[in-house]
């Protein structure tokens, strides 16, 4: 049986700078947004995800810097976009550059998403809780996919429910059809990109055998 290795201990002063950042602009953006109903489903799941993290770092339960950086960029980009509704981002220089004629800012923020996935694997691999190498960077990638689906089911309940523009804001569809698939799409590409990054960057550590 594997032994559990070291848990990661993280007394950087990074992860605390983040979430002072993270506070600054919500506070900041707290004051009239553009849709206030919008602001609050918008940034709800935001909050509960610091709130969390904030938690576990409490408990022992810490990331390296590197998957703290890449969750932060979720909780920036998404609380900005609640401040404007995702479709209304100032985000022209990016669009224009590659030729899009729908405001791309959420499909960027759904990429973000999929940054999550460092930090799974990061948690398994520090405690040895997964002997095959396939199945660890599975997970993640399942969670991830798991989490992009439901979100867009509770995307799809919220404007059905809320309707009129809110509803729709929320959404964030622009029009497109099949905006829902490629939302999961952009999750689950975030979440190759970070599985790769961590190959490329961490050494499994060695797991003691009884």
């Amino acid at each position: 049986m594997p032994a559990s290795s070291t848990p990661l201990q993280n007394n950087s002063w990074l992860p605390k700078l983040l979430l002072v950042g993270y506070l600054a602009l919500f506070t900041a953006l707290a004051f009239t947004p553009y849709s206030r109903a919008t602001w609050v489903v918008e940034n709800l799941p935001i909050v509960l995800i610091v709130v969390a993290l904030v938690v576990l770092y409490r408990r022992g339960v810490q990331f390296s810097n590197t998957a703290y950086v890449l969750m932060s960029v979720l909780l920036y980009l998404h609380t900005i976009g609640g401040y404007y509704t995702f479709e209304r981002v100032p985000f022209d220089w990016f669009n224009d550059l590659l030729g899009y004629k729908r405001n791309m800012y959420d499909r960027v923020a759904h990429v973000t998403v999929g940054f999550y996935a460092y930090a799974l694997i990061e948690y398994t691999d520090a405690r040895g809780l997964i002997r095959s190498r396939f199945l660890s960077y599975l997970l993640p990638l399942c969670v991830i996919g798991t989490v992009a689906m439901s979100y867009e089911i509770i995307e799809w309940l919220y404007a059905a429910t809320a309707g009129g523009e809110s509803g729709a804001a929320f959404l964030g569809s622009q029009g497109d059809i099949w905006d829902a698939q490629k939302d999961m799409l952009a999750d689950t590409s975030g979440a190759v990109m970070a599985l790769l990054l961590y190959a490329v960057t961490n050494k499994r550590p060695e797991l003691a055998v009884d």
